[in-house]
């Protein structure tokens, strides 16, 4: 039996970006990232990528910052979610990929780029983003949520507003009984993934990470616009969602510690400070996030979202065009943009310039 009363799916929406992008040549040895205004020589040329739809605000705000630097380049960035993007890169459609959930052992995906790639793929983290938990309860604008209630919320359950579990961490708001509707999405989510695996280390959730929602019932809404939208139209929802895309919206505060916190760059930047690598090679970056911490000034439900390139390519230039968009994804200047109009937490400099030093390497 469902442990919601209903199931209702929202159609997706698949958004793709058509950049005149800047590149930079490649640094060399120990340098930083290089700035957009460094290139040392125009390149021209095509080059398709995609993935992850928690990337898209990010990635506008590149295009918008790259548009006029070498205007004989063209990349094409797909925003058809981190699932696609890594099958659409395992299969040769995309030069690089874009996904929240770095590729693992786990159902062959890592093993399947290595064949496609010829030997261990690049993982680099990109674009790092608070995952906010939002919700739809007019005239409760400042809602405080323990993990452990999260969990049974989206486990199905605690299933109203008024439940004591919610009234246990508000006590000076009037909570409704009105019915709890949680919104997840139905697609092959990285943003899922990490939320799942925030509630398994920081609240218990009763299931397993995975980029598919584990849970039947609610509201199934495909990509971030899709479950925004549910979220915003009706009243009772939460769901959870890349931070840059909840402008306007009701974001509720995650006990952390002794603490009710908010998303923020701040606190996402904090949790990658005291995480630890975790990566399956010496071409891979992806960490292992304190999840479970109880720092109070991190916040530790978080997307690292990754991007993925081949060592070598066939064609030389697309290899200089997927180092060279590489680069300036990774540039304090690329970083720094991201961080202002996305509202990402940027790179500690010590990441980019590690993740710099593998892109340098694309042949």
């Amino acid at each position: 039996m469902d442990a919601f009363p209903f199931r209702k799916v929202i159609t997706p929406v698949v958004c793709s970006l058509l950049l005149a992008a800047g590149g930079t040549a490649c640094s060399a040895g120990n340098e930083a990232p290089r700035d957009a205004d460094t290139t040392d020589a125009a390149l021209t040329g095509t080059l398709t990528g995609g993935g992850s739809t928690a990337q898209e605000s990010a990635q506008s705000t590149w295009i918008t910052a790259l548009r006029d630097a070498n205007p004989g380049l063209e990349i094409t960035y797909e925003a058809v979610g981190s699932g696609d993007g890594r099958a659409n890169f395992i299969n040769g459609a995309y030069a690089f990929g874009a996904t929240d959930s770095a590729l693992g052992e786990d159902k062959g995906a890592l093993s399947a780029a290595r064949k496609r790639c010829g030997g261990n793929p690049i993982q680099v983290p990109a674009y790092v983003s608070p995952i906010a938990v939002v919700y739809n309860l007019p005239g409760v604008d400042d809602l405080q949520l323990d993990p452990a209630t999260v969990s049974g919320i989206f486990a199905g359950t605690i299933t109203s507003w008024d439940d004591p579990a919610i009234t246990a961490t508000n006590p000076e708001s009037d909570l409704p009984a009105t019915p709890i509707v949680p919104v997840h999405r139905s697609d092959n989510s990285g943003t899922t993934k990490n939320f799942l695996s925030y509630l398994a280390e920081a609240g218990s959730f009763p299931a397993d990470p995975a980029s598919l929602w584990p849970v039947e019932g609610g509201i199934a809404a495909a990509g971030t616009s899709g479950l925004v939208g549910a979220v915003s139209q009706d009243e009772g929802t939460i769901g959870y969602a890349d931070n840059s895309a909840t402008k306007g919206m009701q974001v509720a505060r995650l006990k952390v510690g002794s603490a009710f916190v908010v998303p923020s760059a701040e606190g996402a930047a904090r949790l990658l400070s005291i995480s630890r690598p975790a990566g399956a090679s010496a071409r891979d970056l992806a960490l292992d996030l304190a999840r479970a911490t109880d720092d109070p000034s991190a916040y530790p439900n978080v997307l690292v979202s990754y991007l993925l390139a081949c060592p070598t390519y066939d064609d030389p230039a697309t290899a200089r065009l997927v180092k060279a968009y590489l680069t300036y994804v990774l540039s304090e200047d690329g970083q720094k943009t991201a961080a202002t109009e996305a509202r990402s937490a940027p790179l500690e400099r010590d990441i980019a310039n590690r993740a710099q030093l593998l892109v340098d390497k694309i042949a």
